[in-house]
Formats: C-alpha cells, sequence, structure tokens
C-alpha cells in the first residue's frame, strides 16, 4: 500500500526525506502517527527512524525548515525533538534492544529497519511508511499491522511473554490501547499479560499512574478497568478498588457489587465531563464501602460514614499512585465527602438552610458535585432514575435561587477571627473560635444576614454569654 498522496498534504515529509537523501540516510515514519493515518484520527506527534543517526538527521531537517527552528537534543537517548507548527517531530536512529531481566532499561545498540520494528509493542504501531526515494510512501509491515488494525485487534509483533517480560509497562499500554480505541487484545497477548502480572513490580508508579490516567480518560473507561480486573493488573496496582469487588448475601438481602456500581459512574461521568478529576472523584466516591460494611437485621447492609472514611482515604491514595497531592486532590476529596449530600437533599423538603450549608461547603465545585450525583444514580429502573434527576433539578433551581440572594458560595463571614479579638481584646483562643463559629453557623441557618449590621450585634451577643465585654460601642 502507498501513502504517497496522503505524505503530500504535510510539507514536513517531503523535507525529512531531502534531508536524508542528502546525508546519505534511509528515513522513514513510524509507529503512532501512522497507526492513526490509517484509523483517519488526527496527530501531530510524528516519529521519525533513521538507520544512522536521529540526531544528525533532525538537525539537518531544522536548517531546513528555517533558521529559527532548533532541535531539542537528548545525547544519552540518541534521539531529538523538533516543534513545528503545532507538530512535535522526534527523530531517533533505528535500535535494537535487550533487556535484563530487573530492569525496563534497555541495552541499546545501532540496528536496522527490522531490528527497530521488533522492539516495539504492538503490530499496529510497528508499522513504517517509507520517506526514501525510491519507494517513498511505501508501508512496511511486517507483522501485519494492517490487518489487526481492520479487526481492531491489540497483538505483539513478538511472543507476548519476550514483549511483556522485557517491558511490563507494555502490559498498560495494552489495555490503555484498546480502551482508547475500542480495541479487543488478542488471546495470546491477553495471556501473556496474566502470565506475567507480577512483572509489573519493577514499573515506576509514576509510569504506571500516567496509564492509568490515559484509561481513565478514554471515551468508555469501564472497559479498561474491567480488562485490568480480569488479568490481575488492578489488584497489584490498586487493590482498594479490587475490594470494592462482590457481592455478600445473608438470608435473602444483598448488597449491589460496588466494583460495578463504582464502573458504571465512572463511564456516566465520562458522558459529561472530560475532567480527569472529576473522574476520579467518581472512581474514589464509594471506595471506603467495604471498611464501612455493615449488616443490621432489618435495614440490611449499610455503609453508615463512607463518604467521611472515604475522604479520608484518599490523600493516602493519591500519595500512592503519585497523583498529586494538591487542589486537585483536596478537590476529589470535596466530592467523596460531600456526595451524598444532594442525594439527601432530595428525599426531603428543600430547604434554605440545607442549600445553603451546600453551596457553602461546595463552593465553586458545586456543579462537578452535582454531576457526579446525577452519574451516581445507577438504578435499571428507569422511572426511579428520572424520579431523581427531576428532583436534582429541583436542588438545582434552588441552589440559583438562593446563591442569588445570600451569595453564599465560597463565601467568609463579615466578621473574622481578628476582628473578635480587637473587639473583645483578648489573645487568640478557643474562645475566638467558638465566637466564630456561632457567628457562621447563624449566618448559614438563615438566622441573621451575612452584614455587619445584622452579625455585629449577634456576636455581641454570643461573647457576653461567655462571659465577655464588647470594647465597641457600634459596627
Amino acid at each position: 500500500m502507498n501513502f504517497k498522496e496522503e505524505l503530500e498534504l504535510n510539507h514536513v515529509f517531503k523535507v525529512v526525506s531531502s534531508a536524508a537523501a542528502k546525508s546519505g540516510q534511509e528515513s522513514y515514519v513510524i509507529g503512532g502517527y501512522v497507526r492513526d493515518l490509517i484509523l483517519e484520527r488526527p496527530s501531530n506527534d510524528i516519529d521519525f527512524v533513521c538507520v544512522r543517526n536521529g540526531i544528525d538527521l533532525a538537525t539537518a531537517v531544522a536548517r531546513q525548515l528555517g533558521k529559527d527552528i532548533k532541535p531539542v537534543v537528548f545525547k544519552n537517548f540518541g534521539t531529538a525533538m523538533i516543534d513545528y507548527e503545532d507538530m512535535e517531530l522526534e527523530f531517533v536512529g533505528a535500535r535494537k534492544e535487550s533487556y535484563s531481566r530487573d530492569s525496563r532499561k534497555p541495552i541499546v545498540e545501532d540496528g536496522t529497519l527490522e531490528d527497530d520494528q521488533n522492539r516495539r509493542d504492538f503490530t499496529i504501531n510497528a508499522m513504517a511508511i517509507s520517506l526514501n526515494q525510491h519507494d517513498y510512501g511505501e508501508l512496511i509491515d511486517p507483522f501485519d499491522g494492517m490487518k489487526d488494525l481492520k479487526r481492531k485487534m491489540i497483538r505483539t509483533p513478538l511472543a507476548p511473554e519476550i514483549t511483556f517480560s522485557d517491558d511490563p509497562l507494555r502490559m498498560l499500554r495494552a489495555i490503555r490501547f484498546a480502551t482508547q480505541l475500542s480495541f479487543d487484545i488478542d488471546a495470546d497477548t491477553f495471556s501473556g499479560i496474566t502470565d506475567n502480572i507480577d512483572r509489573i513490580d519493577i514499573v515506576s508508579r509514576e509510569r504506571i499512574t500516567d496509564e492509568l490516567n490515559k484509561i481513565i480518560l478514554s471515551p468508555i473507561p469501564s472497559y479498561g478497568f474491567k480488562l485490568l480486573f480480569q488479568c490481575g493488573l488492578l489488584k497489584r496496582i490498586f487493590p482498594e478498588m479490587v475490594d470494592l469487588h462482590g457481592v455478600e448475601i445473608i438470608g435473602k438481602k444483598a448488597h449491589k457489587d460496588n466494583f460495578y456500581h463504582t464502573l458504571k459512574v465512572l463511564d456516566n461521568v465520562a458522558t459529561v465531563s472530560y475532567d480527569l478529576w472529576l473522574r476520579w472523584a467518581a472512581i474514589l466516591h464509594d471506595i471506603a464501602k467495604p471498611a464501612t460494611k455493615r449488616f443490621n437485621e432489618k435495614a440490611g447492609w449499610t455503609f453508615h460514614g463512607h463518604e467521611d472514611k472515604g475522604a479520608r482515604m484518599v490523600p493516602g491514595i493519591f500519595r500512592k499512585l503519585k497523583l498529586p497531592l494538591n487542589d486537585k486532590m483536596r478537590f476529589v476529596q470535596k466530592l467523596v465527602r460531600l456526595h451524598l449530600r444532594p442525594i439527601a437533599l432530595v428525599k426531603e423538603e428543600v430547604t434554605d438552610t440545607a442549600i445553603r450549608r451546600l453551596l457553602f461547603e461546595a463552593g465553586d465545585d458545586v456543579e462537578a458535585l452535582m454531576k457526579l450525583c446525577k452519574a451516581d444514580i445507577t438504578s435499571k429502573d428507569h422511572r426511579r432514575v428520572q424520579r431523581y434527576l427531576n428532583n436534582f433539578a429541583r436542588v438545582e433551581e434552588k441552589m440559583v435561587e438562593v446563591e442569588g440572594k445570600d451569595k453564599l458560595r465560597n463565601f467568609q463571614p463579615v466578621i473574622d477571627g481578628e476582628y473578635i479579638m480587637k473587639t473583645f481584646e483578648i489573645p487568640p483562643s478557643r474562645v475566638v473560635g467558638e465566637i466564630k463559629k456561632a457567628v457562621r453557623e447563624a449566618i448559614l441557618e438563615g438566622e441573621i444576614a451575612n452584614t455587619f449590621e445584622e452579625a455585629f450585634p449577634f456576636m455581641v451577643a454570643v461573647g457576653e454569654k461567655l462571659g465577655l465585654v464588647c470594647k465597641k460601642d457600634k459596627v
């Protein structure tokens, strides 16, 4: 098959071809760009391999692209990169690799195009297109990658045990590609993953989590998690999630399988948001259910307090997975802690006080919280689902009304600790905290407005009950 016409649409390929010819090198475009070109998927990352020196080729290409174009060189890896017109061009010399048993870092030697294709992870990523003048545009496909693309199959070019033992991260990459592309994994390839799951232990947490996040950001992330679960990798990298799996029955009372429920919530969120951290909140919203599961003869299975315990578990999980321990983690923690609150509201009369508290605690994340709560309704009873969604709509209408009236989102009481200390001429103490809390609660309960005119006399009255004397005559 010849891709000459497709290559003509991007002048970069002619530049690389010309530069390679002048330096006496063979050059090819290889890997993901070729795969995506065939799948008609947009791609701005282009990998070039040459049979000699990738850095020299990149330098020559940069000169032809323009005097202001400079390659970024990584001498230790023998690669170079060029940013050009929203494209990322990477150049590497063809190489062959060998691995030691206890490391992902290969021993690298110069090689042929065949050697380079042999070291690729999957057949669909091992295809190359020639940029050489005598066969420009010709597809070099030694492992039938084109056939695997047509049958939507992920398969290793060499025996799976070799591919996965050499670089165990490829096991996660297989599942990631299958999830992103909605492909199947070849039976022998999947067996190779199952047989080599212990090899994942030599891979850094950062690399594992990078692949996991790409699975989470896929159109239907549950597909990837089911594959991870079935092959045993999920137990190795994220056992807390596996603990959600299973149904326990006592008498005629059973609880739902919280693993599959979580995956359904994740997929629901994925249909309305591409936000990675909202998707993580979906994954972790019920993470503490195994730890809080209890059986009651009358009520059946309960998970009281799982939202609070789950929120306490979030930092530890983020730390273990090398996820950021910053505002992203706090966002997930907040949504896990609050995810039952809107659901509780729809079961009773929606009061201004309850809405105030929700707006106060959720702040700017209230829309994300509502998306999570709607996604959490996974009943197969469509009438029940619609009833909940209608009730959520009532809650959201009330939120708009209360927010417009009280401006409570991310609000701060007009009376702060410093003002309390000045008013009563007292040092920092527990009493200051008590007065501050009393003022805040009064505002949230709707007893007073969040203004100095109403908050000041309330503060004074609280202070006097605690034996303090106001040193100010007025606001």
